[in-house]
């Protein structure tokens, strides 16, 4: 393990964090972190409560609200609960991942809430590590059935949370599909008393298991069967008491004073309720239990085995708590994480295969109070990695190390989280500064290079298959792995169907994009990349406005035979490829052509620029150049020539309009007959051929013939992961955007790149922003794509473009709101 960044806040009295409250930290499937810090006020010594909200490529664009002490993610979402009992539903003003408002909530007046859970959906992938080698995506990634908490009709899972309360209570919340909130509030047990510790997890019928404890480790630790349902509109909880158990340190005569509180309680996963991790401490050290709920036989008395034998399944089965592990003792534990990736172990027994005995979501993270984090099996509990935070973030001499052991505590971690694939942990300490580690995928073992690689590439498929957000995976990616990685990917892509393939077409394409910016050679590759999804898009909106002319037509969509008809039909002239459509189909309103002359315009420009860049096909640095031996998106381009020749005729006003030196010139013949060409070449992957010279000479000519446009390629991103390639610690600050050091380019590159005073563009609009824009803008999170918060458009065509994008970017990142004098 070693440090990625750290971002910190600045600089304040020591006196006015206090740290002696729990913190609490979050990490959404979209790379979204919350985490709380408490203040104290200078003035008026009055404690403040924040939960704030960043993306972990942008840590120092930072979201703080005033709410409570705890929170937990959900996607794009984000519950938060305080010490009062409210709780708060927090969603993205606008889908802008830093900005938030609370939208709904429920509270249970001035009872403090202690743990807090959303309910859960019922989905449930599992990985199976030892087929990683597996060609097929569903022998590697295998769907669990598993009832949600609770559903609608027609069997969708229903939205809510519940909450447990310091004084014993259980409150669910359900979101109805219309709004409303319904809200239920019942004590666990008959008998209440202090709940100091809790955890919530779901078990495969839908019920719910809630574990708790009262914080000393003489009292046992309880777990009840919580059943949620709607009965006349009304929420009704249903509780059950199940077996407790007591922590296996107190009843050892050596040990059964020595940790007297329990100050962890987790259970090692929300859907597995069968497993738990408990912690128990003293001022200075702390031992940590594993235990699994299991099906035992009851032993029957000999004198019923004669009036009745058991025979088989008849044996009566009991459940009890078993301890599978613990440690030895241990400096004082600070914090805990557990991992999210559902990993599938073939035997329940603790041998796994030796390539994959180091898989990082097999470890959990231990946090203590030295300021050191150990990386843990998560069932054994024995050591996989260890990371020495004192040791990078404090003076080596002794003198000092002596001065500081007197004058207070080290820092540590007092909360932390795991990412989604466990390549990254998260940690918050005492003074509310936000440290981000990476996680090695061999956790902390040599292991070769391919190893490590297939580790990568397995979780990289993993994300594109849930679609989660990779940027952990990212941090881990050196540029000489990149070429490999991007190959490997694409030829476990092909080896899906075909249903699946046309599933996961855009997530490969922003994968490999997101890749291919991490390595000075490849980073020209991003711009095609990109280009790639911005056709694609544009081709599914343009076939989409395509009504067949009689309501009694064959299956087939008239966006399905233009693709058929263009792919049968070679001819160079585009006016016989158009005589066998049925134009009546491609009729619209001249307003909505109007309206798509921008993305019209946008193919007409790309198609002359890479015609135009043919005779230079021999360097790969420059943007375009993949699509030259691409066939299908080729085709692609070769289909929407044909759309707008059609529409063209309609209103000639929303043709691309091309700078020409004669005004006879038919400039859109002329560029399909050469693009026809070059598809002949690569429409067949199996056999590409090389253009021959006569096509490379009249392309040679198109730049003494038409104007070659500039093509604005998206800008690069001014994120975090370029700036941790060398691994070196990067220090932020909240508030403070850093400055571009170590943010390395290729040079070739900076042709491509908008010089600061020129105009700026809506990369989705494809509208001139001018130098300085004075409209309010938003760019994605990962690919820095740049568009408009507010639609400037009416007309129905551009507005369900438009509404394509409003929860993500085309490359599948967030939005994030920009200043308005972005540069």
């Amino acid at each position: 393990m070693d440090l990625a960044y750290v971002c910190e806040w600045e600089k304040r009295p020591k006196s006015d964090h206090c740290p002696s409250i729990p913190l609490v930290c979050a990490w959404s499937c979209r790379n979204l972190i919350a985490f709380t810090t408490d203040l104290r006020n200078e003035e008026e010594r009055d404690l403040t409560h924040m939960v704030h909200i960043i993306d972990t490529e942008h840590p120092w664009d930072v979201y703080s609200v005033n709410s409570g002490h705890g929170c937990v993610f959900a996607g794009s979402r984000l519950l938060s609960a305080d010490a009062d009992g409210h709780i708060k539903c927090w969603s993205m003003t606008d889908h802008l991942a830093n900005s938030w408002e609370n939208t709904v909530g429920s509270m249970v007046e001035g009872d403090p809430v202690v743990a807090l859970s959303w309910l859960h959906n019922g989905v449930k992938l599992a990985l199976h590590v030892e087929k990683s080698g597996a060609s097929n995506f569903g022998e590697k990634f295998s769907r669990v059935k598993f009832s949600p908490s609770l559903t609608l009709f027609g069997g969708k899972p229903m939205e809510g949370w519940i909450a447990v309360t310091i004084s014993g209570l259980v409150t669910v919340s359900l979101l109805k599909p219309n709004g409303q909130v319904l809200t239920s509030t019942e004590s666990l047990c008959r008998l209440r008393c202090r709940v100091a510790l809790a955890d919530v997890a779901f078990t495969g019928g839908g019920n719910i298991v809630v574990a708790t404890s009262d914080g000393s480790s003489a009292s046992p630790v309880q777990f009840y069967k919580v059943c949620v349902s709607v009965v006349n509109e009304k929420c009704k909880i249903d509780t059950e008491i199940l077996p407790s158990l007591f922590m296996r340190c107190t009843t050892d005569p050596a040990r059964k004073d020595k940790y007297p509180a329990i100050t962890h309680l987790k259970f090692l996963a929300r859907d597995m309720s069968e497993q738990v991790l408990l912690c128990a401490s003293n001022q200075n050290n702390s031992i940590v239990e594993c235990w699994s709920l299991r099906k035992e036989g009851l032993p029957v008395n000999n004198i019923f085995q004669q009036i009745s034998p058991v025979v088989g399944d008849k044996q009566p089965m009991i459940l009890k708590w078993r301890i599978l592990s613990a440690t030895n003792d241990l400096d004082r534990v600070s914090a805990v994480a557990l991992p999210k990736l559902p990993i599938s172990l073939t035997n329940t027994d603790l041998k796994v295969a030796n390539d994959t005995k180091f898989f990082p979501g097999l470890g959990l993270a231990l946090a203590f109070h030295d300021g050191s984090v150990h990386i843990v099996h998560r069932l054994s509990l024995q050591m996989m990695a260890v990371f020495h935070g004192s040791s990078s973030q404090r003076p080596v001499d002794e003198q000092t190390i002596k001065r500081q052991r007197t004058t207070g505590p080290l820092v540590h971690f007092k909360a932390m989280q795991l990412s989604w694939t466990s390549l990254a942990l998260a940690g918050v300490d005492s003074h509310g500064k936000l440290s981000m580690l990476r996680i090695s995928p061999s956790m902390g073992h040599v292991l070769d290079m391919n190893t490590s690689l297939r580790h990568l590439l397995f979780l990289l498929e993993y994300c594109m298959v849930t679609g989660y957000d990779w940027w952990d995976i990212l941090l881990h990616v050196q540029p000489n792995m990149v070429q490999n990685l991007v190959e490997k990917l694409h030829e476990e892509y092909t080896r899906q169907s075909a249903a699946l393939q046309q599933v996961l077409a855009t997530r490969i394409v922003a994968m490999k994009a997101s890749l291919c910016k991490l390595s000075s050679s490849t980073i020209a590759r991003v711009c095609d990349y990109h280009a790639k999804l911005f056709l694609i898009a544009i081709s599914c909106t343009l076939k989409s406005l395509l009504r067949p002319h009689f309501l009694n037509t064959p299956d087939k969509s008239p966006g399905d035979r233009l693709t058929e008809i263009c792919s049968k039909i070679t001819d160079i002239d585009i006016d016989k490829v158009m005589i066998n459509l049925k134009t009546e189909e491609f009729v619209l309103e001249m307003n909505t052509l109007q309206s798509l002359q921008q993305l019209i315009q946008w193919v007409g420009d790309f198609v002359l620029y890479l015609l135009a860049s043919l005779p230079n096909q021999g360097s790969p640095v420059r943007p375009g150049h993949s699509f030259l031996r691409d066939g299908a998106s080729l085709g692609m381009f070769r289909e929407l020539m044909v759309v707008i020749r059609i529409w063209g005729l309609l209103k000639p006003s929303c043709l691309p309009v091309y700078t020409a030196t004669s005004d006879t010139q038919d400039s859109m013949s002329l560029l399909f007959r050469l693009l026809t060409k070059l598809w002949l070449c690569c429409r067949e992957e199996s056999h590409i051929t090389e253009p021959d010279d006569t096509l490379i000479d009249e392309c040679c000519l198109l730049p003494s013939q038409l104007l070659i446009p500039n093509i604005d390629w998206l800008p690069i991103n001014d994120g975090i992961i370029s700036k941790l390639q060398n691994k070196q610690l990067v220090r932020l600050q909240f508030g403070k955007a850093p400055g571009l050091i170590g943010h390395t380019v290729s040079s070739q590159f900076d042709a491509f790149v908008r010089a600061p005073g020129q105009p700026k563009i809506d990369h989705l609009r494809r509208l001139h922003l001018g130098a300085y824009p004075t409209e309010e803008c938003k760019s994605c999170t990962r690919c820095g794509c740049v568009t408009m918060l507010k639609s400037p458009n009416k007309v129905t065509a551009v507005k369900q473009w438009e509404q394509r994008w409003v929860k993500n970017c085309l490359c599948g990142g967030l939005w994030r709101r920009m200043p308005l004098s972005y540069s």
